[in-house]
């Protein structure tokens, strides 16, 4: 059976990317980045004064002048002026003004005092660059700014706008169809037999997903009908970009889901993954090369799953550059049967050296989704092992 870096590698291997479009920037931030935003022109465009003061020559000061006249005012956003040729001018200038022509430093209100037209500096000499934000410092154009891969955020946005750039080319958002299967569900808001338990998966796997970046998500309803199973995975294969199943994939003998998908050409890639929770996990793509998803019915199992790798693939496939988990640090001992890997959840602290702690959080079954509140993530325990001491380092999921 796959190991869960195994099953991990085989998906993301299958995976194309999703279409791109152009998206204004307006409504940018979340979306994944498919083309770099390149500076347009230097950044700053000009020497920019970063201070409330008065633009001189270094020169003057270093010479010996510490009194200047004042010539004129320089605002921020107008056309720049230019320092007269004499010693000891100099110009009023206001934060985010362009610095005046022939001025090379700024001394700022609080290292001078002024009577009418006349400055005289009270602080320490300045020297050229002073209270300047030079032009190109930070970017020259044409230089790369933020690469291909990223996920928008305002940080994103600010650099976009400052470049121009009304229109950011993004990967398309995936419809994605999140499917409930089992005759025992019920909606959440109708009446339930003793027999029968409601709806949860489908709904918490639609708000990871969209915590996640992926809005567009639709749930569905499967009962252990053949006829119905068949009509209706047909139609939203058909549909929909990405398709997440949950319960029968397993080996019951009303599992028809991974002969049904047999039939419909879906091509299954793996089927079981040697880890607890989630051992049935099942993968496969359609004859369209649509990405379908088997998770297991059990709460803790399918959201454990989802994060694992589902994803991780909608990363890849929308061009994500993603970092991957983080390591972190064991709070306490971990014991299990060696024989399967462990997704364990966990709540995160930091330690005395700042470091990453993670502590175990108990849990009774795979169907206890309870246990997962007031957790942070999982940490992926290796089989084989079976005994995992305070201090191990460990790699981290984090819940969307």
């Amino acid at each position: 059976m796959l190991t869960p870096a195994e099953a991990e590698r085989l998906i993301l291997d299958s995976l194309g990317l999703f279409h791109q479009e152009d998206c204004p920037i307006a409504r940018a931030h979340g979306r994944i980045l498919r083309t770099g935003i390149v500076a347009d022109r230097d950044l700053p465009p000009f020497d920019r004064v970063t201070m409330d003061g008065y633009a001189l020559r270094s020169a003057s000061v270093g010479a010996g002048v510490r009194t200047f006249r004042v010539e004129a005012i320089q605002a921020a956003g107008v056309r720049p002026l230019s320092l007269g040729p004499a010693p000891d001018a100099c110009i009023e200038v206001m934060t985010g003004a362009i610095l005046p022509a022939g001025a090379d430093c700024v001394v700022p209100y609080e290292d001078c005092s002024r009577q009418g037209a006349a400055v005289t500096l009270s602080g320490p000499s300045p020297s050229a660059g002073s209270a300047v934000h030079r032009r190109g410092s930070d970017h020259r154009a044409g230089a790369l700014i933020v690469p291909t891969g990223a996920r928008i955020t305002g940080r994103e946005i600010a650099v976009a706008a400052s470049c121009g750039r009304s229109v950011l080319t993004v990967s398309q958002d995936p419809k994605i169809a999140v499917i409930a299967t089992g005759d025992e569900l019920v909606e959440v808001d109708a009446v339930v037999a003793p027999h029968q338990i409601r709806r949860s998966n489908d709904y918490s796997l639609r708000a990871a997903l969209a915590a996640a970046g992926y809005p567009q998500v639709e749930r569905f309803h499967l009962h252990d009908m053949r006829h119905e199973i068949e009509h209706m995975l047909w139609h939203i294969i058909a549909e929909f970009d990405v398709v997440l199943l949950t319960g029968g994939v397993s080996k019951g003998k009303f599992d028809f889901l991974p002969t049904e998908l047999d039939k419909q050409g879906v091509r299954r890639i793996l089927q079981g993954v040697a880890q607890r929770p989630g051992k049935p996990f099942w993968y496969g793509l359609s004859l369209r090369e649509t990405p379908i998803f088997a998770l297991p019915g059990n709460p803790v199992s399918a959201y454990t799953c989802l994060h694992r790798y589902v994803l991780p693939a909608l990363e890849k496939a929308g061009g994500l550059a993603s970092a991957g988990p983080r390591p972190v640090a064991l709070a306490a001992p971990v014991s299990f049967n060696p024989e399967l890997a462990r997704l364990v959840p966990v709540r995160l602290s930091s330690g005395p050296g700042a470091e990453l702690l993670a502590t175990p959080a108990a849990g009774n079954t795979s169907g206890d989704f309870s246990g997962l509140v007031g957790t942070d993530g999982f940490v992926e325990l290796a089989a084989g092992i079976g005994k995992f001491p305070t201090g191990y380092i460990a790699p981290f999921w984090k819940w969307a």
